[in-house]
């Protein structure tokens, strides 16, 4: 089936002028910085201490509100995940309106009304917009929580841990935000079964009070308004709103490590490694490093023309993106590098990265970098104030941050000062290559070897190890010993008779399986048939149209794709021969080797190499295939796709998975069998 199931993600994977007259060689000067026109707001508060700010924009008949909380950051310990769950419970409700006829008020004025941990939002008509502050205020002040919705979003909270267990991406930011600020800061904190499990309705009653009070909270409108209406309206919808003293925070000091080292966290079931370059940063937008150290970020990491990009992607082709980030905030912040990238190239992608982070700090970069990475920032920043949410999030900032007032006003300005000295200056303070936790979750068996080996201007780099709850551990031990007695045949026996038996697999001459997946809220069908005598065929379909399709008739084949019907190759038809069957492992291939033992799913497993671009993977105690590993090339890049058997039933005496688990980069989904047929439902017809 693996073969198969592979063809679902390739599914989802000038001007003339006068130049004899220019001379080209010669980069023109930039002219002026762009004058930018941001609209101050009014603003003025409440006697409970709630700041409001108000910009009148009739350009559009409509209005936009954020409410936000300037609270210091503040951990939630052994109850890590209790702002989550009643931001959750906000918006379900108030106790002057139900759940349901709150939701149907929103939607029936078209509305878009949102509350949360964080605060709120929401976007309306001028019209309508009385009647959307009111339910923003009701919502925020008079939140309903019921026993009812709490034990649904614990549960929901519960499922989605379960879910991201084996999620390498997931995994490996939750690490690295540990590693970099520490467990018990707030940055550095996640949630686990264990503290939603320690959670109650009445600890979320609990930090609402303490945290969602008036004052630290800005409110800011932007929109067709008018000013005095607003302010009548808003000191009628929220003076009730309770005053609450906001407990002092003591944060712990971040540091970074004092030499680079590497962090790893073990990923048994990762196709590819997630690597992430950290350190801590102290920067701030009121400082004047700020705008020279976006600028140095665009052109080491900020997008596809830079260098990270241009390195790892266009030249080495490791990853389909490397990135860099520079935070700021008046807490805490990092930078971060990262990429995820194939197992066999981690050594060298870590090599790369600190290339290019030690290059930008010890060379100058070109006049036309710099000129390029301004022009990508002005552009973006000129194309951010169309959104009148941008015009809130300013204001705000200015008031949060200690932003001079002309701020915004000389953003592009400063960015046009920044010079080629700055870019080395700040790369040289923030960019740590030499100080930098290199976080990488993946297969140990796999990369660990080469990533020892690693020696970086003359220095080895030490590793520490990982679990991923971000506790240290011993190193984990990937050689384990195969008996000497274990071959090709004595597994596929073993998994022939785990899943009936000889007799009961012979007896099967074909089958019929349809099964679905939800891919980014559309739902995916697969319709396949196998044959005994090594017919094949299957369908995709995408929202019940067929999109791609397979037949072998034993002999030859085709694929059709977006109404293009194409012959199979000799390669293959060689590949799905081997899975047209519906039990391949009821004969032998020669070629077909054990390689060893691994961790897969949580147990031991023996390796099968079925040939050079294909490992199964047999539960040792089970019996059970759990898992195939087939690399496949495409667009120039070999990614290696993970295919997880789960969930087996019997059907006709015979045991099939019902659940079949796939990921390709960030995308991952499970097919689930909704139906099986064995011995019927498939005729010679299938396969014309």
């Amino acid at each position: 089936m693996k073969k198969n199931i592979i063809a679902i993600t390739v599914f989802l994977l000038g001007v003339l002028g006068l130049n004899a007259q220019v001379d080209r060689s010669t980069m023109p000067e930039p002219g002026p910085a762009p004058k930018v026109k941001v609209e101050e707001p009014e603003t003025f508060t409440l006697t409970n201490g709630l700041t409001v700010m108000l910009v009148e924009n009739h350009k559009l008949p409509r209005v936009s509100m954020s409410l936000k909380f300037d609270n210091p950051p503040h951990s939630e310990s052994k109850k890590a995940g209790v702002s989550k769950i009643m931001g959750e419970l906000l918006g379900q409700g108030t106790t002057n309106i139900p759940k349901d006829e709150f939701n149907e008020k929103v939607d029936y004025l078209g509305a878009r009304l949102n509350i949360n941990s964080r605060g709120a939002s929401a976007n309306t008509l001028s019209k309508y917009f009385p009647e959307i502050l009111h339910l923003m205020a009701d919502g925020v002040i008079n939140p309903e929580f019921t026993e009812e919705e709490f034990s649904k979003s614990i549960a929901r909270e519960k499922d989605y841990l379960k879910s991201n267990e084996k999620d390498v991406a997931y995994n490996a930011s939750r690490v690295r935000s540990a590693l970099a600020y520490g467990k018990d800061h707030p940055y550095g904190e996640f949630e686990t079964q264990e503290t939603i499990g320690n959670l109650s309705l009445p600890d979320v009653k609990d930090y609402y009070q303490t945290w969602f009070s008036p004052t630290n909270a800005y409110l800011v409108i932007v929109g067709d308004v008018n000013k005095k209406e607003v302010k009548n309206l808003v000191k009628k919808e929220f003076s009730n709103w309770k005053q609450t003293a906001i407990p002092e925070v003591n944060i712990p000091e971040v540091k970074n490590v004092k030499q680079t080292e590497i962090d790893f966290v073990d990923m048994p079931n990762a196709v590819q490694s997630e690597i992430a370059l950290v350190n801590t940063i102290n920067l701030q937008k009121n400082q004047e490093d700020y705008f020279p150290a976006i600028v140095a970020n665009k052109i080491l990491g900020g997008g596809g023309e830079a260098r990270l990009f241009l390195n790892l992607r266009e030249d080495k082709g490791y990853t389909y993106g490397a990135y860099s980030r520079t935070g700021n905030d008046k807490y805490a912040a990092t930078f971060i590098a990262s990429a995820s990238v194939r197992n066999e190239v981690t050594d060298s992608s870590v090599v790369a990265f600190l290339d290019e982070i030690n290059k930008i700090r010890n060379e100058k970069v070109s006049k036309k970098e710099l000129a390029n990475a301004k022009a990508k920032l002005t552009g973006d920043f000129v194309l951010s104030l169309e959104q009148p949410s941008t015009i809130a999030a300013f204001a705000m900032e200015i008031e949060t941050e200690d932003l001079d007032k002309d701020f915004y006003k000389k953003y592009l300005e400063n960015i046009d000062k920044v010079s080629i000295e700055d870019i080395q200056r700040v790369a040289k303070k923030y960019f740590l290559a030499d100080q930098s936790r290199i976080v990488i979750a993946g297969k140990g068996s796999e990369v660990l070897e080469n990533l020892e080996k690693i020696t970086y201007n003359g220095k080895s780099i030490s590793i520490n190890y990982f679990n991923k709850d971000g506790e240290q551990i011993e190193k984990p031990d990937y050689k384990k010993e195969l008996d000497p007695s274990i071959n090709v045949e004595k597994i596929y026996s073993d998994y022939i008779d785990a899943i009936g038996g000889k007799d009961a697999t012979e007896k099967v001459t074909s089958i019929l399986l349809k099964a679905t997946a939800n891919i980014q809220g559309q739902e995916l069908s697969l319709e396949q048939r196998k044959t005994k005598a090594g017919k094949f065929s299957q369908s995709i379909s995408l929202m019940g149209n067929v999109m791609q399709k397979q037949v072998y008739n034993g002999e030859t084949g085709y694929m059709m794709a977006q109404g293009q019907k194409m012959p199979m190759n000799d390669d293959q038809i060689k590949a799905i021969k081997i899975e047209a069957k519906p039990f391949p492992e009821l004969s032998i291939d020669e070629t077909a080797k054990v390689t060893g033992i691994e961790n897969v799913e949580g147990g031991d497993a023996y390796a099968v190499k079925v040939n050079e671009n294909t490992t199964n993977y047999y539960n040792i105690e089970s019996g059970l295939k759990v898992k195939s590993l087939t690399t496949v090339s495409q667009m120039g890049q070999t990614m290696s796709i993970p295919t997880v058997y789960s969930d087996y039933k019997e059907i006709s005496g015979v045991k099939l998975p019902y659940t079949i688990s796939q990921s390709v980069g960030p995308q991952s989904f499970d097919l689930k069998v909704q139906e099986i047929k064995i011995n019927e439902g498939v005729s010679d017809a299938d396969f014309e």
